[in-house]
C-alpha cells in the first residue's frame, strides 16, 4: 500500500495533505525518513508522525455540517476564531472538512476521516458539482447571466461552464437564484459575480454532489445515511 493512501485511511489528513507531511521530513517508516509514493506494509511495518505511532485505519465517518456565516473552515485558526471543529466535538473520529467555505458563506459542508473519499471529492478530476444558494445586489441582466453560464474570466483563468437556475428579485430589488458549478478555485461564486458587476449579499452551500443539507439548522450537524455514503463513493468512482 502506498504510503500517503496508508496514513488517508488511519485518518491523518486527506492523501493530498499526507503527501506534504512526507515531503516536510515528519513522517518516519521503520525508523528511515518516508518518501512518497513509498509502499508500507499494514501490521508489518511502523509507520510514525513526528514521532507518534501511526495505527490501523480507523472505520470510515463522514458527516454533514452546516458551516454557520463567521466561522472558518480550518481546523485551527491562529487568529483565535471559532473553527468548524467547534461542531464536531462529540463525534469519536478525527474529521476533516472537505474543501472549504469562506468565513462569510454558509451551508453545507461535509467532514471526514476517509484520506480516499477526501481527496477525490476535491480532485479537479472527479468534477463533483456544488450547489449554492446565492443572493447579489441589483438585478441580474439576462447577458450578466448568459456569461455566468458560459464562463467568465477571472485572474486565474476562465470558469468553466455553470448552471443558473431560480432567478427571481427580491423584495429588497436584489436578485436571489440557484447556481452550479464543479471547480473548488477560491472564493469562485463570490468572484464571477463580482466579474459580471455584482457584490454577494449572501452565499449558502446547498448540495455537494449527492449530499443536501436538507434541514440542518447552522451549526447542525449529522451523519451520512449508509444509502447518501454508497452513492458519494460510486460518484467518485469507488
Amino acid at each position: 500500500m502506498r504510503l500517503q493512501k496508508y496514513l488517508a485511511e488511519a485518518g491523518v489528513a486527506s492523501r493530498r495533505a499526507c503527501e506534504e507531511l512526507i515531503g516536510a521530513g515528519r513522517v518516519f517508516v521503520n525508523g528511515e525518513a518516508a518518501r512518497i509514493g513509498q509502499s508500507v506494509e499494514p501490521g508489518r511495518d511502523e509507520v510514525t508522525l513526528d514521532g507518534k505511532k501511526v495505527g490501523a485505519a480507523e472505520p470510515s465517518v463522514t458527516v454533514a455540517l452546516y458551516k454557520p456565516r463567521g466561522v472558518v473552515s480550518t481546523s485551527d485558526d491562529p487568529q483565535g476564531r471559532k473553527t468548524v471543529q467547534a461542531y464536531v466535538r462529540d463525534i469519536p473520529a478525527r474529521l476533516y472538512n472537505v474543501g472549504r467555505l469562506d468565513i462569510n458563506s454558509e451551508g453545507l459542508l461535509l467532514m471526514t476521516n476517509d484520506g480516499e473519499l477526501a481527496y477525490r471529492m476535491t480532485h479537479p478530476k472527479f468534477a463533483v458539482e456544488k450547489t449554492y444558494y446565492a443572493v447579489c445586489d441589483g438585478r441580474l441582466s439576462a447577458s450578466e447571466i448568459a456569461c455566468l453560464v458560459n464562463g467568465v474570466r477571472l485572474e486565474d483563468g476562465q470558469t468553466a461552464p455553470a448552471r443558473v437556475e431560480h432567478v427571481r428579485p427580491t423584495k429588497a430589488g436584489d436578485t436571489s437564484f440557484l447556481i452550479t458549478i464543479h471547480e473548488g478555485r477560491n472564493r469562485q461564486v463570490r468572484r464571477m459575480l463580482e466579474a459580471v458587476g455584482h457584490r454577494t449579499l449572501l452565499l449558502k452551500r446547498e448540495r455537494f454532489g449527492p449530499i443536501r443539507l436538507g434541514d440542518l439548522k447552522p451549526g447542525e450537524s449529522r451523519r451520512l445515511t449508509d444509502a447518501e455514503t454508497a452513492a458519494l463513493r460510486r460518484e467518485l468512482g469507488l
